[in-house]
């Protein structure tokens, strides 16, 4: 079975992912964890607790999430009756991203899913300060869904990619099924002005195709010029319905998780974005 990791903050945007998250893996068997770290409510610096101790204060805040996430639960059991899908809750004392990684790594979460931004959603920036640390420090795949994406099926995927990374296997089965599951194209764009790859290059071009055995793999390739310029324009252009970028040290990547306005990076997708990690699991 597939194992779903959902962070909520309960905002509108939260149960938007939740919903592309019921949708995308409709026709599997899915073990959804819907996870609430609440550690920054409790300690958070301009919270007015009401004259409580610190140790009240978390008793009130563990008890509310606690009830919160079982109602959310009761109302997707009783909304989606679908007998492949299991629901269970994680009420976790932590900050984000630790919480975050010790679900992973407890529960070998396959994928983690969430909104590009929760509730104080800044239209200024691409994707909301937890998003981007949860980018940056999770060790498995993130998946970001904005908040006013309709669902579709991910048919058209876009890849981009220098060929330098040996990426993952288990990061490259997760999309191979997702190609799989729904015959998409998935399209490995490389930014530069040659077309010739170096030797290292043309073996991780070898390996990424060996990879991605039942998606079907187009390579393109687009002038140098700003990447999150030329990734929009790809976008556009051919109706892509997922972007899937994975994050390494000195990667394009990193460096637009470092600088997230959209006037920064010209990269601001409307459409689902997957980050893989290039980490041994």
């Amino acid at each position: 079975m597939t194992t779903v990791l959902i962070p909520t903050d309960f905002s509108v945007n939260a149960m938007h992912a939740i919903k592309y998250a019921l949708e995308l893996y409709k026709c599997e068997r899915t073990n959804f964890y819907f996870l609430h770290a609440y550690a920054d409510e409790v300690y958070g610096p301009f919270k007015n607790n009401g004259g409580n101790s610190i140790e009240e204060q978390k008793k009130i805040t563990r008890t509310y999430v606690h009830e919160t996430l079982k109602k959310l639960v009761t109302d997707l059991t009783n909304t989606y009756h679908n007998p492949k899908h299991h629901f269970e809750f994680i009420s976790s004392f932590e900050a984000l991203v630790d919480a975050v990684n010790n679900a992973v790594n407890e529960i070998n979460v396959d994928i983690t899913i969430m909104g590009t931004q929760g509730k104080t959603a800044n239209k200024k920036i691409t994707f909301g300060s937890h998003t981007v640390q949860v980018f940056k420090y999770v060790s498995c795949p993130v998946l970001a869904i904005p908040e006013n994406y309709e669902y579709q099926q991910p048919k058209r995927i876009l890849f981009p990619t220098d060929y330098m990374l040996p990426y993952k296997r288990r990061e490259l089965k997760l999309l191979n099924t997702l190609a799989a599951e729904f015959k998409s194209k998935v399209h490995c764009l490389y930014i530069s002005d040659f077309e010739d790859l170096s030797h290292r290059q043309a073996d991780n071009k070898l390996f990424l195709q060996e990879s991605l055995p039942d998606a079907f793999i187009f390579h393109e390739r687009s002038p140098v010029k700003n990447k999150g310029e030329a990734i929009m324009e790809f976008i556009l252009k051919n109706d892509i319905n997922l972007l899937v970028m994975v994050n390494a040290r000195h990667s394009f990547l990193e460096d637009m998780l470092y600088k997230s306005t959209v006037e920064d990076i010209g990269l601001n997708p409307k459409i689902p974005f997957l980050v893989m990690q290039n980490l041994p699991r």
